[in-house]
């Protein structure tokens, strides 16, 4: 049998090896038009910031290694620019001396992997405006950064790379402005959630342009010129176009394989494509989303690599069965870390899925033990049937482990509510004996038995404030005065049993404390002497982060960056 694959990268290398360790005696031969192999996408920005100081530390594999080992024919620069499934051979040229030659194949993989988005923009393309891609990008940029001595960037876009990018330009030193079209950063997270991403970035005096679209670029005193629209444009000493990535599927196409979103590969769950003994993985191809069913281009490291050896398995006889992408991800902003897994609030609206979230803000272990920080959870389930459907963390410690735990939840299809039962690990430098998680499935648990009703950030401008409604703040009288939201009656929760009779019977209750322990607590002393209460989800401190952050934005919008 003789397998060629295109790419050798994530998909495409996991592949090849696994298909090596099912058949010894099988032809395989990679092509890889870059001067790399098996490398760390991932990796890249922390090379630029001096954090991976070694670039052979970027490349997990080099040809030669990979040969010695698996005997498979490692061709870098060389790049397929055709494929011929009538005779099952693909044409090659070697970038090296141009030559161009057929190769044919019993099984062909394709795992090209997506490029960057280039915006149809005046100046794409100009000095001193980069891409980050592949490891050439990276040393591209680094060898810039090291002979000009950048003292500003702009960075188009706000996702992985671009946060990545920009914490470790940041740590050289070099003034980051991030410019991006949503009023938001990081889409796979909900607009409140991202908002204490948003707080860390400018802690660390990152400037974010939100809301801001891009125009176009020139070349101004040996720089970049951002041109932005209806608003006067930013100049830097270099820029990075990092907009997201566009599967990388010309020679697809031109073969006649089935395409779907953004042009990816088509492919079914044994990630066959729409030609026979042609197969696909990795950013390039269309999947099915694990918790929606739809049709999704999620573009991570370890889909890929799961594709590949799905396809490994069927090409050498096999019967595996790829069960779709959850988008599970975690990412390190400076101090902090931000995880999610399956799907946020706002797209499973989009899906029309009827959700409800709980929202709230643990420890990362035991309170007593030093050393211990607030980490905010928010989790999204069905309504009716109480489905686990994702989750957002962003904290500091322990983030890693809760979000694992919960991808591994949505995967077994739990009910959100079931998170009460999982028998975790404790001890108190690692969790409380309450983990985070199972707190989750306590709070789901006594929204589905009628125990607790919640009221959320959407609502705030919507409970009436007529005298219809009772609006309590359960917090000490020095935690009111320090902010509040208007309207809302100073009653500490220690106090409520005295103070009872000037809660008005007959009349809703909502309640609010600083993270929605304290006003849990008031609710069931209320409902115990016969009031209906609605409790905060999140409470006042993320209330409050959320709003000034919503503020910040408009502030930064309505100035021009000036503020």
């Amino acid at each position: 049998m003789k397998v060629v694959i295109v790419g050798g990268v994530a998909g495409g290398a996991t592949a090849a090896a696994r298909i090596r360790r099912l058949d010894e005696h099988a032809e395989i031969t990679v092509f890889e038009r870059s001067g790399y192999i098996s490398y760390a996408n991932c990796g890249l920005p922390y090379y630029i910031g001096d954090v991976i100081t070694d670039p052979e530390d970027l490349t997990l594999q080099t040809p030669e290694s990979f040969f010695k080992r698996f005997r498979i024919n490692m061709k870098i620069h060389h790049e397929v620019i055709s494929i011929h499934p009538d005779r099952k051979t693909v044409s090659v040229k070697n970038l090296e001396n141009d030559e161009i030659f057929e190769e044919n194949y019993d099984k062909l993989i394709l795992s090209p992997g997506a490029k960057p988005t280039q915006p149809n923009l005046p100046g794409v393309g100009i000095d001193n405006l980069f891409t980050l891609r592949t490891v050439e990008d990276t040393i591209q940029i680094k060898e810039y950064i090291n002979k000009n001595h950048p003292k500003s960037a702009v960075l188009a876009g706000g996702g992985f790379i671009g946060l990545e990018l920009a914490e470790n330009l940041r740590e050289l030193g070099i003034d980051v402005t991030i410019i991006q079209r949503p009023k938001q950063l990081m889409n796979p997270f909900d607009p409140d959630m991202a908002s204490m991403i948003h707080n860390e970035m400018r802690k660390h005096g990152i400037k974010l342009a939100l809301g801001y679209t891009v125009e176009g670029f020139k070349e101004k005193n040996n720089g970049v010129e951002v041109l932005l629209k209806d608003n006067p444009s930013l100049h830097a000493d270099m820029g990075v176009l990092a907009i997201g990535v566009t599967p990388d599927t010309a020679l697809a196409k031109e073969a006649g394989l089935e395409l779907g979103i953004k042009g990816s590969i088509v492919v079914n769950d044994r990630m066959e494509t729409s030609v026979p003994d042609i197969y696909a993985a990795g950013d390039a191809v269309q999947v099915k989303h694990y918790v929606t069913g739809d049709d999704a281009l999620i573009s991570l490291a370890g889909p890929a690599n799961k594709q590949g050896r799905i396809i490994a398995d069927n090409i050498c006889g096999g019967d595996s069965c790829y069960l779709g992408s959850q988008g599970s991800s975690v990412i390190k902003i400076f101090d902090m870390t931000a995880a999610t897994t399956g799907i946020n609030e706002t797209n499973a609206k989009k899906s029309g899925l009827d959700v409800d979230t709980v929202i709230l803000s643990p420890m990362s272990h035991a309170s007593y033990y030093p050393g211990g920080k607030v980490m905010t959870m928010k989790v999204v389930f069905e309504k009716e049937t109480y489905r686990l459907l994702g989750a957002q963390i962003i904290g500091y410690e322990g983030v890693d482990k809760r979000i694992d735990v919960l991808a591994t939840a949505i995967h077994a299809r739990l009910k959100a509510s079931q998170l009460k039962d999982l028998d975790l690990a404790y001890a108190p430098p690692y969790s409380s004996a309450k983990d985070p998680v199972n707190m989750v499935g306590f709070m789901v648990d006594n929204i589905e038995k009628g125990i607790l009703k919640q009221w959320h950030l959407e609502d705030v401008d919507t409970i009436p404030k007529d005298g219809s409604a009772v609006l309590v703040d359960v917090r000490t009288a020095d935690e009111f005065s320090r902010g509040c939201i208007e309207g809302f009656k100073n009653i500490p929760v220690d106090e409520l049993r005295e103070r009872i009779k000037e809660i008005e019977k007959g009349k809703p209750v909502y309640l609010i404390c600083q993270s929605g322990l304290r006003s849990y607590i008031a609710s069931r002393i209320l409902e115990g002497n016969g009031y209906e209460t609605y409790n905060f989800s999140g409470g006042f401190r993320f209330y409050d982060a959320v709003v000034n952050d919503r503020a910040l934005i408009e502030k930064a919008y309505a100035c021009g960056m000036d503020y």
